[in-house]
């Protein structure tokens, strides 16, 4: 799995002109599946994001995680993480996993994001979505699986 974490004042995601999910404080996540991923990656990522500090404590320094900030989730599927570009200008997207298998790991691993108390909002796996979001800093972490 890869995540791309973003740390946003807010965040939305529109599908067909409506607002589908929204946020303020917190994180904007957008997630690519293989078939490879199961439980270990949904575990070890869930992890990660929850206990992550990079909210600015009183003195500045990113010491804090999303539980201490009263932070949600923006989660968003996001195949194109996996696109290969080594040949041509088309990406090709044959290391993204097939469609069944990536919405059943991507709803695994938001349902384990609210198994730690966290809000977790989300788009709709496979729409044609608009994400609107306001960077917090910037602050933008890949977080891959593959590199634990």
């Amino acid at each position: 799995m890869k995540v791309v974490l973003q740390r946003v004042k807010s965040a939305s995601v529109s599908i067909d002109g409506q607002v589908h999910g929204k946020i303020q404080r917190g994180y904007l996540l957008l997630v690519g599946v293989r078939d490879e991923d199961g439980d270990a990656e949904v575990d070890y990522l869930a992890h990660k994001i929850s206990k992550m500090r990079i909210f600015e404590d009183e003195n500045d320094k990113m010491n804090l995680d999303i539980h201490a900030v009263d932070g949600a989730i923006l989660s968003i599927s996001q195949f194109t993480l996996y696109a290969d570009t080594k040949k041509g200008n088309r990406p090709s997207f044959t290391q993204a996993g097939k469609p069944e298998h990536a919405n059943k790991i991507y709803e695994q691993f938001n349902n384990r994001l609210r198994e730690d108390d966290l809000e977790v909002q989300t788009g709709t796996f496979g729409a044609d979505m608009l994400v609107d979001l306001q960077n917090d800093g910037p602050v933008t972490i890949v977080l891959d699986t593959e590199n634990k």
